[in-house]
């Protein structure tokens, strides 16, 4: 495993210029012949947050659930915003070879330096967010503090964890269209059992609980809101780190272990 993770590290390092120029270049391909151009990169996902601030706020008046007395809109738009990285890499980001297979067998691209390419493309477009989140909270009235230092640390840790999930994902889809398959029909399940629109603490059932500490998604997402929102800090919630930490290790090595196995056959199935 010590050779995959050399080997793994190696490759997305020594070709990181060309990860980045794809990345880039992947970006202005969805805004080409627009006339709003960088807009249509954030439009969707605004439009996702507002929707729903409409429907649970102005509509169900379930805006005072958040156990603080913050802005909602902040609320929810810090754990939606986080989602929609996640769920381009469940979705896409799952499946990368196929969107990527010429880079495999016209330019003979590492295996590991794609997913990387469309983690890094998901992953600017997040900082946008962010960006656009920031305004939201000075607009609200929410000052910036401290724990604020926690996000850089969060969007380095969400890349990483779910770039190894896509090298998984993407080997074993590339060998079998039935687990990519699996994995798109779980994708919104999981983001309505992820605490992404509600508190999920509020639900005091211990196969919940024990389902959110194991979560990755509801990690990230409170992991966020911790740091904009709460004011505190993620190890505040020991059990969530540590059903992360499991989590993490677990994904970790059984990237090792598929990319070990898997990387020949992967590469001729392309």
């Amino acid at each position: 495993m010590l050779q995959s993770l050399k080997q793994i590290v190696g490759d997305v390092w020594g070709w990181r210029k060309q990860i980045t120029q794809l990345a880039l270049f992947d970006l202005k391909k969805q805004v080409a012949r627009t006339a709003l151009g960088p807009f249509w990169l954030f439009a969707k996902r605004i439009v996702y947050v507002l929707v729903f601030w409409f429907a649970l706020e102005i509509g169900l008046k379930s805006g005072k659930d958040t156990g603080a007395s913050g802005a909602y809109l902040v609320w929810l738009a810090s754990g939606v915003f986080t989602w929609t990285f996640m769920q381009s890499m469940l979705g896409t980001g799952s499946a990368i070879f196929n969107k990527y297979s010429y880079l495999v067998s016209k330019i003979k691209f590492p295996l590991a330096g794609i997913p990387a390419i469309y983690a890094v493309s998901e992953g600017i477009i997040f900082l946008g967010l962010l960006i656009i989140l920031a305004c939201t909270c000075l607009a609200f009235g929410e000052m910036p503090t401290i724990h604020l230092i926690q996000v850089p640390f969060a969007i380095v840790l969400l890349m990483v964890f779910w770039y190894l999930f896509s090298l998984f994902a993407s080997m074993l889809g590339a060998l079998s269209k039935d687990f990519h398959n699996l994995i798109t029909t779980l994708s919104q399940p999981l983001f309505w059992l992820s605490g992404i629109i509600f508190n999920i603490s509020n639900i005091h059932i211990p196969a919940v609980q024990i389902f959110a500490m194991l979560n990755p998604v509801t990690f990230f997402a409170n992991l966020m809101r911790d740091a904009i929102y709460y004011h505190t800090w993620i190890w505040d919630n020991p059990k969530a780190c540590l059903g992360f930490a499991i989590v993490f290790v677990i994904q970790f090595v059984a990237t090792l272990v598929v990319y070990k196995r898997a990387e020949t056959e992967v590469r001729d199935e392309l």
